[in-house]
């Protein structure tokens, strides 16, 4: 089996971010941004999607958080393209509904690594910051990272009451979702799971 591994760089005038992802990995992370809500994000998705994930980002976060919360979103994205590469073998739908404590946050995730980016997003909250982080900055993220992988992506919360763990609810069910989509199935491990012979437009 070879190695599902991708490590990108991505340098503008707004950010500067280096990443390394393998999918097959086991959870380990080292995340820095500045953006503390953010890293903390991105190391309970690599938890629970079972991947290395490494970031390194800077940016004109004196600006706004929004530039550098896009562009990690794209190159997280880009990373996971690569990295599965011609997607033979995948199961390459996933799906979770995962529910987050005393907050009564519940998130629904589906989506497909079909090659044709797609993207729906349901997540209406009265709240609309955490300490001086903008949440509705992760609908970009999220929008970002569906465009740069290439996959189909429903998130939908169903209801909740603390804005943390509502956002923590997505991270958490769409790194779960994507550990199953990305599960190699060892009947199939030479085949395209798609009837046309191909995924992609």
């Amino acid at each position: 089996m070879s190695k599902r591994v991708a490590s990108i760089e991505r340098n503008t005038s707004e950010t500067q971010i280096a990443l390394s992802l393998n999918i097959d990995g086991s959870g380990n992370y080292k995340n820095e941004t500045p953006v503390p809500f953010l890293n903390h994000m991105l190391d309970l998705f690599a938890k629970h999607a079972l991947v290395d994930l490494e970031i390194k980002a800077t940016g004109d976060v004196e600006v706004d958080y929004h530039h550098l919360v896009e562009d990690v979103g794209i190159v997280l994205g880009n990373a996971f393209k690569e990295a599965v590469g011609e997607r033979k073998g995948i199961n390459r739908y996933g799906f979770w509904v995962l529910p987050m404590d005393e907050a009564q946050a519940q998130a629904e995730v589906c989506l497909d690594l079909s090659g044709r980016p797609f993207f729906v997003y349901k997540f209406e909250h009265e709240q609309k910051y955490i300490r001086d982080f903008d949440v509705t900055i992760m609908k970009h993220f999220w929008r970002s990272f569906s465009d740069a992988a290439q996959i189909n992506l429903h998130i939908e919360l169903k209801f909740g009451e603390d804005i943390h763990h509502c956002i923590e609810a997505v991270f958490k069910a769409v790194a779960r979702a994507m550990r199953m989509a990305c599960a190699e199935d060892p009947r199939a491990l030479d085949q395209v799971p798609s009837s046309k012979g191909r995924l992609g437009s």
